[in-house]
């Protein structure tokens, strides 16, 4: 049987930032695993990193409030009450087909920005005690400093799991029969019927551009501020 529905789900502004936080993240953690090449001091660049990441979240936070239908977060957080149908149908195989995130993803999508936003804004305030001190160092004194660095690394630990169920994720829906990688890849989903969540909601193409670049300068702003 053929797809009978296609909808432009992740405009091109969202999958610029899931790849952007991919590749980010994958540095961050890299750099913090090595102590030589191809890096000449891996801390500076994960603290580099951190900044990118830094500027990517503010983007994802502002356009999940003012941006394309299915990027915000009304869009796809749920209470809990459906969330906990959404599982049980899951656990039986038979769940509902949604155009953005479904509620558990929805969620998970949520409990991931939390996690890289406490961890990019607590390195801020970090130093290696040798050669590196973040931009904000020292601001709280050495005690707040102290716990930072514990939550810091204790959420590092949590940020590995996190990621470790969105892997499992992607497979559990691959198996399912929905491809959410290639949809994060060219933007649209294929459904053999009208997602629970379909939305046909108009919008402004120029507005949303407009909207985008606003959001994307304070983004480099702060991202400019923090890397000098």
């Amino acid at each position: 049987m053929r797809d009978k529905v296609a909808i432009e789900v992740w405009d091109g502004w969202l999958r610029l930032f899931h790849w952007g936080l991919v590749a980010a993240v994958l540095i961050s953690f890299y750099t913090t695993k090595t102590s030589g090449a191809p890096f000449l001091f891996p801390i500076e660049v994960h603290a580099q990193a951190g900044y990118l990441i830094i500027g990517l979240l503010v983007f994802r936070w502002l356009w999940g409030l003012l941006g394309s239908v299915y990027a915000r977060f009304k869009t796809f957080l749920y209470p809990p009450v459906e969330t906990v149908a959404y599982s049980q149908l899951l656990l039986k195989r038979r769940p509902g087909a949604y155009a953005s995130h479904n509620p558990l993803g929805g969620w998970m999508v949520l409990l991931m920005l939390l996690s890289l936003s406490f961890q990019a804004v607590s390195g801020l305030f970090l130093s290696d005690d040798i050669f590196f001190q973040a931009p904000l160092y020292g601001v709280f004194g050495d005690g707040v400093g102290g716990q930072l660095r514990t939550l810091h690394q204790l959420n590092s630990d949590l940020l590995i799991i996190l990621i470790g169920l969105h892997l499992a994720g992607l497979i559990a829906h691959r198996l399912l029969g929905e491809p959410l990688v290639a949809a994060m890849l060219v933007g649209t989903k294929r459904f053999r019927q009208q997602p629970v969540d379909a939305r046909n909601e108009p919008y402004n193409v120029a507005t949303l551009r407009l909207r985008a670049i606003g959001i994307l300068f304070i983004a480099a702003g702060v991202v400019l501020w923090l890397w000098f």
